[in-house]
């Protein structure tokens, strides 16, 4: 089983790479840290059993997707979030499967941790932001909106969706992706309500 040997090998090492080396130095999130690692090598595990066996392989998959998803739905995690989740996912089911060539595992696990390293790179979206804003005047008229926006983000409107104009409280509560501006320092200026929930 040398091709096994060195999946696992190379399972392990890619984990720890994409867990700790990118996920964790990036997100300081020690909770995910420890699920990413436990929900890929688990993977890894059974499904190199039931690779094994040669039965029960569908009801095996199907499995981990049902209790993959029921773990994405019970906490609150970022969409960049969910793609180290299934990263995780198919670096542990392609070790465990190991197929064809004995070095095509390792190859493939090494390329998906090149590829978030490089995707999720800080200085990819450096100036790109999403957030949840709440403003302290109802706009009834969505024209409206972006100028607003803009003089208190100090940023280049990109894209926003109105979520909820109260009439009532004279709010505004939008959902607005924007760029920030090169000669504006990066920071949110004091609004009555800034939620982030992405960048």
């Amino acid at each position: 089983m040398p091709g096994l040997g060195l999946a696992v090998l190379a399972d392990l090492i890619a984990i720890a790479l994409l867990a700790y080396g990118i996920y964790f130095r990036r997100y300081h999130r020690r909770d995910l840290l420890l699920a990413y690692v436990a929900l890929n090598v688990g993977v890894m595990a059974v499904t190199a059993m039931l690779a094994g066996s040669g039965a029960g392989m569908g009801l095996g998959l199907g499995l981990f997707g049902i209790l993959s998803i029921i773990r994405l739905r019970s906490d609150s995690i970022t969409q960049e979030e969910v793609a180290y989740y299934f990263v995780s996912l198919a670096m542990g089911l392609v070790n465990g499967l190991h197929p064809g060539p004995v070095w095509l595992a390792p190859a493939l696990s090494l390329l998906l941790v090149a590829l978030m390293y490089l995707v999720d790179h800080p200085a990819l979206t450096a100036r790109s932001r999403r957030q949840k804003v709440t403003l302290d005047q109802a706009y009834p008229d969505p024209r409206d909106i972006q100028p607003a926006l803009e003089r208190l983000l100090r940023a280049d409107i990109r894209y926003y969706v109105v979520l909820e104009v109260d009439l009532v409280t004279d709010i505004t509560v939008v959902d607005v992706r924007y760029r920030v501006r090169t000669d504006q320092p990066q920071h949110v200026p004091s609004l009555r309500t800034v939620n982030r929930f992405a960048s």
